[in-house]
């Protein structure tokens, strides 16, 4: 088991993956309180497009890709803002529009086919380099900074826009902040579970925790340290059993949601009766409070 670890791309790619398991629940919390669990997905779409540009510029991808996925993230909120009945049809073309950018420059680039993007679509963590491992800590000490450092306002603004900006917190700035911060956590993943693969780490891990705990602060704990149990797992299968890394990441996912959704049945159930059970104890005991209350009045006024 620890053989790997003697490999200077194992250590890189298990560094890789612990801060990949760590940033992307951080940000994906927030995105499944707006309902948003798939705009990782949309964001993955565009970033191709700056994936694409920093083959054809002979510049470092990852940055590209989260310039372009920052820009795409802002264009995403403009149309949340303002495109009402219209605002689904333009995310689509926004998102496929972006996928088709990214195929069609990849092939003007030098050298450059579509070959090249497999690695970004669907994550290649074992030819993780020295510049990429630097870029995605730089970048996950931003979405860590961003998503722990701001959870009340940003936990308020995703449960009631309306009402946090009554409290006056400056609700479009932090969707903003939101959104390019999910933008970063999509380039910082790619090289881990790919483009394509991204949203589901970001949504699944925290689908799982809500399902056995009850406030935020202990789901977004428990959702990080899930994924990081199964980013670091998946990386582990994949050097032993020469499978696609980021497909063993999500598979193992899935696998642990299924799991926690067995357990977390009959605790459903217990709380459930624990909750009955005290409703019941509070009514018998307000009732005999009022009769206690009673027979002293009777006895007063006699």
């Amino acid at each position: 088991m620890t053989e790997m670890l003697d490999y200077a791309f194992m250590q890189r790619a298990l560094l890789a993956a612990l801060l990949v398991g760590i940033t992307a629940p951080a940000v994906g919390i927030y995105l499944v309180q707006r309902r948003q669990a798939v705009m990782g997905d949309g964001i993955g779409h565009v970033a191709l497009t700056g994936v694409a540009l920093g083959f054809l510029l002979s510049t470092n991808p990852v940055w590209m890709a989260v310039l372009v996925a920052c820009l795409g993230a802002v264009a995403m909120e403009v149309v949340r803002w303002y495109g009402k009945a219209r605002g689904d049809l333009a995310l689509a073309m926004l998102f496929y529009g972006g996928m088709a950018g990214g195929v069609m420059i990849i092939n003007l680039a030098p050298n450059g086919s579509n070959a090249n993007l497999t690695t970004y679509l669907f994550g290649s963590i074992t030819t993780v380099s020295d510049s990429d491992l630097t870029a995605i800590t730089w970048l996950s000490v931003f979405v860590l900074a961003v998503s722990l450092g701001l959870r009340r306002q940003l936990f308020a603004v995703c449960q009631d826009e309306e009402f946090a900006q009554v409290t006056g917190l400056p609700v479009r700035l932090l969707n903003l902040l939101l959104a390019v911060t999910a933008a970063v956590t999509v380039t910082v993943a790619m090289r881990v579970v790919g483009l394509l693969l991204v949203s589901a780490l970001m949504v699944i891990p925290v689908a799982a925790a809500q399902q056995l705990t009850r406030g935020f602060a202990a789901t977004l704990g428990l959702s990080v340290g899930l994924g990081v149990l199964v980013t670091l797992s998946g990386t582990t299968l994949s050097y032993h059993a020469d499978v696609p890394p980021g497909a063993s990441i999500v598979v193992l996912a899935i696998g642990l949601f299924a799991l926690v959704t067995v357990l977390a049945a009959p605790l459903a159930k217990h709380r459930a009766r624990s909750v009955a059970r005290g409703e019941t104890e509070g009514t018998l005991g307000h009732s005999e409070g009022s009769d206690r209350a009673a027979a002293t009045h009777r006895t007063t006024r006699v």
